[in-house]
């Protein structure tokens, strides 16, 4: 079964990382012109077929109800395994860097953090199968392309995947606003894999337990935590510029 992917930039980027793409329907109203125009070139140079319709069918269509009058079909994008994704890092001759989401629900949170995943060099995010959102279409809008060059693993066990990862020598931090250290205190040049938790629980006591450090972000005002894909970015960039 194919999926359905929305927006301008994502079907560009669907393009442009060799996705197959079973077909490209397009508002006959759009404009043909920038990103419209590259994505009608490329798709020609693909042989990718390319449908007009009425902008009602792309409304029918659409999940987001932000398709800007273009989607695209394609196959599911295949999730990779943990042993891939240790392959990957070491392919890019760098220490392991992962991004584990204990129970992030949210599309719009995954999106985000794939989005800065993709900007912060790291190598992989890894997800829980059950009560946790997959890579759904509104993920891959929300991540603006990003999905596409960001490897996601997609396990049945967090706990497990984070014994696996330390058996590896990959040095596991929980991010938690009871953790016991500052994140920026931590050397993100190590192999490292960042848990963050679910929106409203944050990491559940196993995960916790499994993790080697507890790291919190220090905060000053009124509002207790933060967003779960705005947590993981200030982690992220942290990581970034340790190992610029």
């Amino acid at each position: 079964m194919s999926d359905i992917i929305e927006g301008r930039n994502p079907v560009l980027e669907l393009l442009r990382a060799g996705r197959s793409i079973n077909k490209i329907l397009l508002a006959d109203n759009v404009q043909r012109h920038s990103v419209i125009a590259e994505i009608l070139n490329m798709a020609k140079a693909k042989n990718v077929p390319i449908e007009f319709v009425d902008e009602t069918v792309i409304r029918r269509l659409s999940f987001t109800a932000a398709s800007q009058g273009i989607i695209a079909y394609v196959a599911p994008k295949e999730y990779v395994t943990l042993d891939e994704l240790l392959a990957i890092s070491k392919s890019k001759n760098e220490a392991p860097l992962y991004c584990i989401l204990d129970g992030i629900e949210d599309p719009q949170n995954l999106g985000a953090i794939l989005r800065t995943a993709d900007a912060t060099g790291f190598h992989g995010i890894i997800i829980r199968e059950r009560r946790a959102v997959g890579l759904t279409p509104i993920v891959a809008k929300s991540s603006a392309g990003a999905i596409e060059y960001v490897p996601v693993a997609r396990v049945v066990n967090i706990s497990q995947a984070i014994e696996f990862l330390k058996k590896d020598n990959v040095w596991v931090i929980g991010i938690d606003m009871a953790g016991d250290t500052e994140y920026g205190k931590i050397d993100y040049r190590a192999p490292t894999a960042i848990v963050i938790g679910n929106e409203g629980a944050g990491l559940s006591d196993l995960v916790r337990k499994r993790c080697d450090t507890i790291a919190a972000i220090p905060m000053k005002g009124n509002i207790s935590s933060l967003n779960a894909s705005v947590a993981a970015a200030i982690v992220m960039y942290e990581a970034f510029r340790q190992r610029r």
